[in-house]
Formats: structure tokens, C-alpha cells, sequence
């Protein structure tokens, strides 16, 4: 099974036989995604059956939106690793309007004498924003597991359309919006984010939020009216109190942080997203290192591209650092330069140090330079929280330049939650799973051994399978009989050993401790 996403082509894989037997695809997909996630085999496979959907996928604007094998693994893998990043985005508004909701209902004909519709508006407007606006700036708590996979899906989609730009965020919202936070939203006790179904009241609330939030975090053509999305007029009316242009920034913002990458980006990938700007002073980075170097004024710029500053806000850059090459970004103790406000971007072997105006505007962006950079495989561990001046570093010390950090670094990737998952549990749920279906397996075999004699239609009775190279899925169908076989003979050997009498019998006694 582990092997799985190393076969070619993927659909010989035992993996995938798994999931074309099993009646319900559930029964398959639950322990096959522990089980490779255990193993640290999920994001490849997944990678893998997502280039069937999209090799099969002629339209842009339904991306993912099918109930597939590749679907259901993400549906699962968020499910399980996303947990507790749903509970730090969403549980204290859940729970907010949960227990004391707000009177929300804007459908005319489920209005009661006296309702205020205007009124109920602006609460479901009130919640709508603050459940958006906890999703939006949560990127840093995105599971690591979950970016890595998002990452994938956007190249593979630019890859497959390369003449939609708008493809690269579709791909990523289709699951995150449509299929997670949407979701958790108008089920919240299925995501363990409320003990209980909500009442009917609440739910309705609930329900019209998620609508709401699943056409903000749609990101496809903006050439096409969003309101287009909604079935009823009333819902059209209401979205349209959002200015669109707004929330769809934010929302790019938002899929570039959970789906950057360190990896070269296709050619279709050529929108760069401005992530923050501002005005800011930089130590001036001259080699002479007895002088306490002067600060300029610059303009600086934030893409998920790269980290930019300029002499004018209108001029062309005059110094770059790409994304990939961020280490760290620390804040810098006063005493390197008698200022605060001030922190550093690590980036090779010299930190760039800039001043801020404030603490608040430090502080966003050390954030949002932290979160484009955090999955970058070369981060630094450690790191000098004061500076290296007259040949020295004022913090520990240290005489040479490149002496390793002296303090741990304090903003880096967010610690993923470990897993409990049990390995052999979840192999025997799949050896219970290819054992029950034997006869599915050997059906799987005929028709691959008429395919390799005869070319022609094929007629597979009542099952359907999908078959690309014939003989690779032979191959692996005969090692999973014989596995299954092998392994049927010490399952045989127990029950043959146990005994259906009653305990308490002559045939099954009771043996005390004293026999």
C-alpha cells in the first residue's frame, strides 16, 4: 500500500484498486489516508489522482468540484490534520453565535410581523465578516500537511490551464473554502467545534453564513458576477452589500500564504500579489564595519514573489530578496542601534535590519513576512537577537561574523499536531476490505487478461473499472490475492480454534485463578 503512489501509472496501484472495489468509497478512503499519512506517503498520492480529475477536467470554473477518489482523500486529510487548525480559527465565533445568536433570517417569506429585515442584515453581515476575517488571517496555523498538498494543486491547475490566471487560486479555494470552512460552518459538531447540533434556529443562521463565505473565497473568473452562484434573489440582494474587489484581495492574499512555495513556479503562475507595502528606514548595508551605518527612507514591498525595496513608491526596485531566500524574521533588540520598533530579515549570510514606525507595523510585518516564508526549507534554527558592530556581536558576544545564532527563533512554521494514528489497525482494515471483495478482485484480473488479448470494448458485467496499462494492474492485483491469501491462513487457523459455546459450558468453562 505504502508503495502506491511510486507505481505507474497510479491507477495500477494497490491504492487505487482499493478504492475502485469498495461499493462505498468511504470504507476504502478512511483507513487508506491514515495509513499514508502514517507513513508519510499522502501528499504524493494525492498529487498523483488529483491529475486524473484534472486530466479529465475541460472546464476551469469546476475545478475540484467532483466527488472523486482525489476529493475524498483531501475531504479526509483536512478532516483529520486540519482539526485543530479549524478549532484555533473558528471555534470562539462559533461558539459566539451559537450561544446567543442574533436574529439573521433575510428571506422574505420566512419573515415574521415585526421583523426588521435591515436589522437582521447587518447581524448576518456582522458574522459573515468576523468568520471571514478569523479565516483570512490564519494562514500561520495552516497544518504544514494541508499547504503542502494546496501547493501541489495550484501547479498542477496552472500547469493544466495555463491561459486562466485566475486557476492557481480556484484550485486551492475549491477545497479550503467550499470543502473546509464552509463545511465546519453549518456543521460545526462534525468537526468537533460544538458538542451538539445546533438548533434550527442557529443552524439556519449558520447555513446562511456558509453560503455567504463559499462565494467570498470563490476566486475564479472575476469577469462573471458572483451573484450568478446564488439560486435565490435574496441572497443576491444581500451579497451584494460586500464590495467584492476587497474580499477577493484578501482572499488571494490568503491562498498565496497557505499554498506558497520554495519549488520553480510554471510559467502560468505569472501574477505576483502585492502582500503588504509601506515606508519604512533600513540600515544602509555597506561593507565597512567600523561605522555605525546611517538609515534611509524607503518604500517597501511585500509579493509572494519576493521582498522589495525602493527609493520612491513609483520606482523600480533597487534591491530584491526573493521569498525562497528568507531564513528568519526576528525582531532586534534596542540596544543594537539605541532604536526600537526595529527586526531583522535574515536572508544569506547578513541580516537586512529595518525600523519601523511603530510596534504595530513591526509587528505585521514580522507576521505576514513569517507566514510567506515559514515552509522554507532552509529556515534557521537559531538566530543573533542584536547586531554585529565593531567586530562583535553585542548579544553574546562572539567575534566572528558567521558565530551561529545565540537565542532560538521565535516566529517559524507552526508545530504540527501530531497524529495517533495506529498503523496496524488500519492494515487490517484494508486486508478485511480486499479479503470481503476477492470476487471484485478476480473480476479486476479477467478483464485485465482480455484487455491484453483483445483491444476492443470491454463488457465488465455490473462493475467498472479503470484500467490504463493492463498489465502493470495484473501485476499488482496477483500480489494483493496472494497477500490477502497468505495472510486468510492464520485468520482461518483462529476461528477454527474458537468456539461459539456458551461461556460458562462444559465446552467453554470458566477457569478461575486458582486452576
Amino acid at each position: 500500500m505504502v508503495k502506491s503512489p511510486d507505481i505507474q501509472p497510479i491507477t495500477a496501484s494497490a491504492a487505487f484498486i482499493l478504492g475502485e472495489i469498495c461499493r462505498d468509497k468511504n470504507d476504502a478512503i478512511l483507513p487508506l489516508v491514515r495509513l499514508l499519512l502514517h507513513h508519510q506517503k499522502l501528499v504524493p498520492f494525492v498529487t498523483t489522482i488529483a491529475q486524473l480529475d484534472l486530466n479529465d477536467n475541460q472546464e476551469a470554473n469546476t475545478i475540484f468540484r467532483g466527488n472523486s477518489l482525489a476529493t475524498r482523500c483531501m475531504d479526509e486529510t483536512m478532516k483529520i490534520v486540519g482539526n485543530h487548525y479549524l478549532k484555533v480559527t473558528l471555534k470562539n465565533v462559533i461558539d459566539e453565535i451559537c450561544e446567543s445568536p442574533k436574529p439573521c433570517e433575510i428571506d422574505p417569506n420566512r419573515l415574521r410581523e415585526g421583523d426588521n429585515i435591515d436589522n437582521h442584515k447587518e447581524n448576518l453581515r456582522h458574522y459573515v465578516d468576523k468568520v471571514f476575517s478569523c479565516i483570512v488571517k490564519s494562514s500561520m496555523s495552516c497544518p504544514t500537511m494541508m499547504c503542502d498538498l494546496f501547493s501541489s494543486l495550484r501547479h498542477m491547475a496552472v500547469r493544466h490551464f495555463p491561459n486562466d490566471r485566475h486557476v492557481q487560486y480556484s484550485a486551492v479555494s475549491s477545497f479550503v473554502f467550499l470543502r473546509f470552512f464552509a463545511v465546519a460552518v453549518v456543521s460545526p459538531h462534525i468537526f468537533h467545534l460544538r458538542s451538539h447540533h445546533p438548533d434550527t434556529q442557529t443552524s439556519r443562521v449558520l447555513t446562511l453564513i456558509s453560503k455567504t463565505i463559499q462565494t467570498l473565497g470563490s476566486v475564479g473568473s472575476l469577469s462573471k458576477n458572483k451573484t450568478s452562484s446564488f439560486k435565490e434573489p435574496f441572497m443576491c440582494d444581500f451579497y451584494k452589500m460586500f464590495e467584492e474587489e476587497t474580499y477577493t484581495a484578501d482572499v488571494k492574499k490568503f491562498l498565496e500564504e497557505i499554498s506558497s512555495t520554495e519549488s520553480k513556479e510554471p510559467s502560468g503562475m505569472s501574477e505576483s500579489v502585492i502582500l503588504k507595502e509601506g515606508e519604512m528606514y533600513k540600515r544602509a548595508q555597506g561593507r565597512a564595519r567600523m561605522v555605525k551605518k546611517s538609515f534611509n527612507k524607503r518604500w517597501f514591498s511585500l509579493t509572494s514573489r519576493e521582498f522589495t525595496y525602493h527609493k520612491h513608491k513609483d520606482k523600480e526596485p533597487v534591491f530584491r530578496i526573493p521569498i525562497k531566500s528568507i531564513l528568519a524574521v526576528e525582531k532586534l533588540d534596542e540596544s543594537a542601534f539605541s532604536k526600537n520598533n526595529m527586526f531583522q530579515v535574515i536572508y544569506g549570510d547578513k541580516p537586512l535590519y529595518i525600523h519601523a514606525s511603530n510596534c504595530v507595523e513591526a509587528n505585521e510585518w514580522i507576521e505576514v513576512l513569517s507566514r510567506v516564508s515559514r515552509r522554507n526549507h532552509r529556515r534557521l534554527s537559531k538566530y543573533h537577537p542584536s547586531a554585529f558592530i565593531n567586530g562583535t556581536w553585542l548579544c553574546c558576544k562572539a567575534s566572528s561574523e558567521s558565530t551561529e545564532g545565540c537565542s532560538p527563533c521565535t516566529v517559524g512554521a507552526p508545530a504540527d499536531v501530531a497524529l495517533d494514528i495506529d498503523g496496524d489497525r488500519e492494515c487490517e482494515k484494508i486486508y478485511s476490505l480486499f479479503s470481503t471483495n476477492m470476487s471484485k478482485l478476480q473480476t479486476m484480473e479477467e478483464t485485465c487478461a482480455s484487455m491484453a488479448v483483445y483491444q476492443g470494448p470491454q463488457e465488465h458485467s455490473d462493475c467498472h473499472f479503470t484500467i490504463e496499462d493492463s498489465v502493470e494492474t495484473f501485476k499488482s492485483l496477483q500480489q494483493i490475492k496472494a497477500i490477502v491469501e497468505r495472510l486468510n491462513e492464520p485468520h482461518e487457523k483462529h476461528k477454527k480454534g474458537s468456539t461459539s459455546a456458551k461461556y460458562g459450558s462444559q465446552e467453554n468453562p470458566i477457569v478461575g485463578k486458582g486452576s
